[in-house]
């Protein structure tokens, strides 16, 4: 990368462009380049450095990431107004960057929260889920009841439980009763409902929805006992009772909830789900890659990462492929991107409607642009394994799950997967939380770091600036997931984020 004393950052030598670290005037000399820039060049944006002729590929991370509208000059400015995404041949050279895993010798430890069934938790909620949109208001009013800026003394008694959660949703009706969108929530809600960051759980319906408790306890293989109470509002005898009876069932549970302790726990146990939102141009070169540094570390302690957001890593997946243990997990990450080519067709709209209008702001200018940049958090180990939305995470190792673009739907499927821990990359300031898993903000310039900290809980614009390597910025993060692992607040908790971010992913018709 270049010199911190450069006013652009040349990512590879063969790339076409630059970009800018600051706002850059007209007029400005590239030394090092050869270059001058014409016009006003905002910072995270792209400059040319050599000429490219109209419809010719250009290249950043040496990697193709749209192609010229028209010609473009050096110096000029590379955006939306003259480049455009373009279809290209990728070689996916299955297995090709396949390497063994150097373990660590002396793997790292965090204070978890062992349950009785061997599974390591990282927070201690008690979480009230609901079937169906029209129980949504009854849960949020049981776990208001506990809230400690509503009732401060309603947990002072059980210090060991971080807080009492309503986790509500949209869906559970007007929808087939055998359908795959049923599946899927069902599956989500499962996930969720067997998470062992919640020490206990309610589930509460309305009685005559699609998405019958007994049908969701019966496909998720989940039963009634102490630590898990179903009802609904029209079996209970409506709002009031339903209430009453959801608040005094979290007040024996608290008992119990309560007797946990910490302990030293192996890395091996952290499952983290990898998210980036309000992405910049700075993403792909600073936060992304640092966070793949830490991922790599996790790995090579025995943990588990979950790359998403299947969109975005749309022209990007040959370098995933390349990573796969075998052709099966291989063919699987590609089948489901030609799901997503699909989805989008029939329902008129194209992979590239990614990026959002923030990322283009950034400087991101097309979708294997932002792709490129996100596949960096996942780092250099190989990726083991291929999961569909919500389904529960297994193997050890670098794993991919297919997830919308979309933060909140992701992380939501991510965490009924299993992920006990979120880290969320943004460039734009993306305000966000997940419960009952924490989560992490790293910030891609330091910028967005002195404007927003009270949201942020890591700055990676010290690569920007030069004053911090990737792989210093990485073990920071890792030494970071361990002590949020072990109960250190994160900024969004802190803030409270975390209930209205689930969002199970909606899928099929509405009728």
């Amino acid at each position: 990368m270049s010199s911190p004393a450069s006013p652009v950052i040349r990512i590879h030598p063969a790339d076409d462009v630059v970009i800018a670290r600051t706002q850059l005037l007209g007029g400005t000399v590239l030394a090092g380049e050869g270059v001058t820039v014409s016009g006003l060049i905002p910072p995270g944006h792209k400059v040319a450095v050599r000429a490219v002729a109209a419809g010719a590929p250009v290249r950043r991370y040496n990697q193709v990431i749209g192609m010229a509208r028209v010609d473009i000059a050096p110096g000029q400015h590379v955006h939306s107004h003259n480049l455009e995404f373009g279809d290209f041949a990728r070689d996916h050279a299955v297995g090709e960057g396949v390497t063994p895993t150097d373990f660590a010798t002396a793997p790292a430890t965090f204070q978890g929260i062992v349950r009785p069934d061997g599974r390591v938790a990282t927070r201690n909620y008690i979480g009230v889920l609901t079937s169906v949109n029209c129980s949504a208001t009854v849960a949020r009013a049981i776990a208001d009841h506990f809230r400690r800026d509503i009732n401060p003394r309603a947990l002072e008694r059980y210090p060991n439980v971080d807080g009492v959660i309503a986790l509500t949703h949209g869906a559970g009706c007007a929808t087939a009763s055998d359908g795959e969108p049923l599946q899927v929530l069902r599956r989500t809600l499962g996930g969720y409902a067997r998470h062992p960051n919640f020490g206990a759980l309610l589930l509460v319906g309305l009685g005559c929805e699609t998405n019958q408790i007994s049908g969701l306890m019966q496909q998720e293989g989940l039963q009634e006992s102490s630590r898990l109470h179903s009802f609904s509002i029209q079996d209970t005898g409506g709002t009031t009772k339903t209430v009453a009876r959801g608040i005094e069932l979290v007040q024996w549970m608290l008992e119990d909830a309560n007797r946990v302790t910490r302990q030293p726990v192996p890395a091996s146990h952290i499952v983290v789900g990898l998210q980036c939102g309000g992405s910049d141009g700075y993403s792909g070169i600073s936060a992304n890659p640092a966070l793949g540094a830490a991922v790599d570390r996790l790995v090579r302690h025995g943990g588990t990462a979950i790359l998403s957001e299947s969109p975005e890593v749309y022209g990007g997946e040959h370098l995933l492929t390349r990573r796969a243990v075998s052709q099966a997990v291989a063919d699987k990450l590609l089948a489901r991107l030609r799901w997503w080519e699909n989805y989008c067709a029939i329902n008129g709209g194209a992979m590239d409607n990614n990026p959002s209008s923030g990322n283009k702001a950034g400087g991101l200018t097309t979708i294997l642009e932002k792709s490129l940049g996100a596949v960096a958090k996942s780092g250099t180990t190989n990726l083991v394994e291929v999961y569909e939305y919500a389904q529960p995470v297994t193997a050890k190792g670098l794993v991919f799950m297919d997830t919308p673009g979309y933060d909140p739907v992701s992380a939501t499927g991510q965490v009924a997967g299993g992920a006990n821990l979120i880290c969320f990359t943004t460039g734009r300031g993306s305000a966000y939380g997940c419960a009952p898993s924490p989560s992490l903000k790293l910030s891609t310039n330091t910028a967005l770091w002195l404007k927003q900290e009270d949201d942020i809980d890591i700055n990676c614009g010290e690569v920007i600036d030069g004053t911090a390597s990737i792989d210093e910025l990485g073990e920071r993060i890792f030494r970071l997931m361990l002590d949020t692992a072990s109960g250190r607040a994160t900024k969004s908790e802190k803030h409270g984020y975390g209930q209205n971010e689930f969002v199970p992913w909606q899928l099929g018709a509405v009728m």
